[in-house]
């Protein structure tokens, strides 16, 4: 099931598009400013974004900056202004597409399923077999993990925590998301297993645990691996 994440102040608007794209068969979130989008966007990890432009507080120019620095997902920009300039100041800024208001919702519909074919034409069949971001380096085939060219023994969990971390560095992955992928979701036990074995991490790869620089907290979401990462493929 897609997962759509509508940014827009327009209530009217929003909410027969959430139910529209509902009754197709999408996961529908909704931010009703620019801020709670741009957090949703990052921590939510949508197939696609609808972002308007004008927006109170922090507008829909800035929102589409922010994310596309941090996440490639999919965004369509929607604006009142029939306005050459806007259109190639969107796409500047990173967005993917451009949808002048008013529209059908049906010609919505067709630009998001064409976002979505795109992204799945694009995302190569191939296997990660490397991992690098600073001086950390993950060799996914002999799971070898190094820092500044040192080999560094890891725990398995503590490996699979930092594999599934470097594997979604462009989001925060939640708390849940980790028990589930690492424990498993009939896990019982202490739920503080997980910071325990992410301060070890940090004391294995930060040259200083108590301000990490790659294994970050986002307090009561969950962790993030917070430096651009390189992947080699086989």
């Amino acid at each position: 099931m897609p997962h759509l994440l509508l940014i827009d102040d327009d209530s009217k608007l929003t909410t027969p598009l959430r139910s529209s794209f509902e009754r197709a068969g999408y996961n529908v979130s909704v931010a009703p400013d620019g801020h709670t989008g741009l957090s949703k966007a990052l921590i939510e990890n949508p197939d696609v974004i609808v972002l308007d432009v004008m927006m109170p507080g922090l507008d829909g120019w800035t929102v589409c900056k922010a994310i596309r620095e941090r996440s490639p997902v999919p965004i369509i920009m929607l604006t009142a202004l029939d306005d050459s300039t806007d259109r190639i100041r969107g796409l500047d800024l990173g967005a993917d597409d451009y949808l002048v208001k008013p529209f059908g919702f049906q010609e919505l519909h067709a630009h998001v399923k064409a976002m979505l074919r795109r992204v799945q034409l694009t995302t190569q069949p191939m296997t990660a077999s490397r991992l690098r971001s600073g001086q950390i380096e993950m060799n996914i085939q002999t799971h070898e993990v190094k820092r500044g060219g040192n080999l560094v023994a890891l725990r398995q969990k503590e490996y699979d925590i930092l594999l599934l971390l470097m594997t979604n560095a462009e989001r925060v992955v939640k708390r849940d998301e980790l028990f589930d992928r690492i424990w498993g979701t009939d896990w019982l036990g202490d739920t503080r297993t997980l910071d325990v074995h992410m301060s070890w991490l940090r004391t294995k790869l930060e040259d200083d645990p108590a301000h990490p620089v790659y294994l970050q907290t986002v307090r009561g979401v969950g962790y993030h691996f917070a430096t651009l990462v390189e992947t080699d493929y086989v």
